[in-house]
């Protein structure tokens, strides 16, 4: 029996997919995994047990990703499932980009009980006037599956569409329209830019991506959207931008302190993902994957270990390895397993970054020194069994 805990409310799309072998447990200390969706990890306490934790969303800065790793903790999250949601949500900011509805409507309650407002509302309305976002030029900055969305959906609203993402999957590729005019400079991109649209993740590398350089290489008075991540935008640059009126307009999903106060800005209360279809899809997918490694081990949307998956078990048993990416490690596996006169069936190993995955069919089914042996060896992080049910 597997104990699930859930550190937030979950929609019951997700728990759903939790029934037979799986039991929902308010005890985080009997948990083998961790359903989460905001509560931040850091410097929470969990159990040795724990062997994954699934983020019903995309962003993950709330999970201590390498200390998890080196316990031998898989965290998932789940890209794509909110990407509609979002998608909707950056054509909404488009379009109060390019038209001042929020200044009409504000107008509109300031004169609430005025008896002529419909007659005044027509003299006053040029002051709220903007401009149409058909054939005006949309640089998107990232294409991974929001970023392609709203390139496809632009394209179909008459825009021209330009794309920069270095890291362009074949995936992706494929689902974006060919009307979408990929770009490999990002400044050069920029230039051609009434709108630009941030869509990469979070990462030490994308930390104010969105600077100086960035903001002066737009086109005057373009607009800027950021439905991604806050700290993306270097907003004290921003701010100078808006000030002068290289930006006319920035569009956030991130309030703080700054972004509140900034002339000529858009603050949403990071509406992006806040769907009811976005949380079941969401729950529902994180629980999946939460299934799929349980049950065999596989590996599927993880941010701290290599995808990784050897299909159904077809043997007695599966042996789940999780360790540093360093040299000779397979070879130590496999003599551990050949001194037991144990043959391997099948053996996949991928690595990513610091840490690697290995998962092995043996022959016949392998005893607790077995796996003592296995774990012993330095730079193992931790050895499973996955037996046939």
């Amino acid at each position: 029996m597997y104990k699930v805990h859930c550190l937030n409310a979950i929609s019951s799309k997700g728990t759903d997919q939790l029934k037979g072998n799986y039991a929902l447990t308010e005890d985080i200390k009997a948990a083998d995994a961790i359903l989460v969706r905001s509560a931040v990890m850091h410097d929470m306490e969990v159990p040795d047990s724990l062997l994954c934790v699934a983020r019903a969303g995309a962003g993950v800065n709330n999970i201590p990703l390498d200390a998890y790793a080196k316990k031998g903790i898989v965290v998932f999250n789940t890209p794509g499932a909110n990407a509609n949601a979002v998608k909707e949500l950056v054509i909404a900011g488009l379009l109060m980009a390019a038209r001042d509805i929020h200044g009409g409507m504000e107008w509109i309650e300031t004169f609430a009980d005025d008896e002529n407002i419909a007659k005044d509302a027509e003299k006053a309305k040029k002051k709220f006037a903007g401009h149409e976002i058909y054939g005006k030029t949309l640089g998107v900055i990232g294409l991974g599956a929001i970023g392609v969305l709203v390139a496809n959906a632009a394209v179909n609203l008459g825009m021209r569409v330009l794309g920069y993402d270095p890291y362009l999957s074949v995936a992706n590729a494929w689902k974006m329209s060919r009307h979408v005019e990929y770009r490999k400079d990002l400044n050069s991109m920029l230039a051609e830019c009434d709108y630009a649209t941030i869509h990469v993740p979070a990462m030490d590398s994308t930390k104010g991506m969105i600077g100086v350089d960035q903001l002066n290489a737009l086109k005057d008075g373009a607009c800027v959207l950021n439905f991604a991540r806050d700290i993306l935008v270097d907003e004290g640059a921003m701010e100078d931008a808006l000030k002068s009126g290289k930006v006319r307009k920035y569009v956030t999903d991130f309030p703080n302190t700054r972004s509140v106060k900034m002339p000529s800005t858009l603050v949403l209360p990071h509406l992006g993902a806040s769907t009811e279809e976005s949380e079941e899809n969401c729950a529902e997918m994180a629980a999946q994957e939460i299934r799929e490694f349980l049950e065999t081990g596989s590996i599927r949307n993880s941010v701290n270990y290599p995808n990784c998956d050897l299909g159904q078990l077809s043997t007695p048993c599966r042996i789940t390895i999780m360790n540093d990416n360093i040299p000779d490690m397979i070879r130590q596996f496999s003599a551990v397993l050949a001194a037991r006169g144990i043959n391997i069936v099948e053996l996949t190993n991928k690595s990513r970054g610091e840490f690697a995955y290995t998962v092995i069919n043996p022959d016949k089914m392998v005893d607790d020194v077995l796996v003592d042996e296995l774990s012993a060896i330095p730079g193992v992080n931790r050895v499973r069994v996955i037996k046939q049910v």
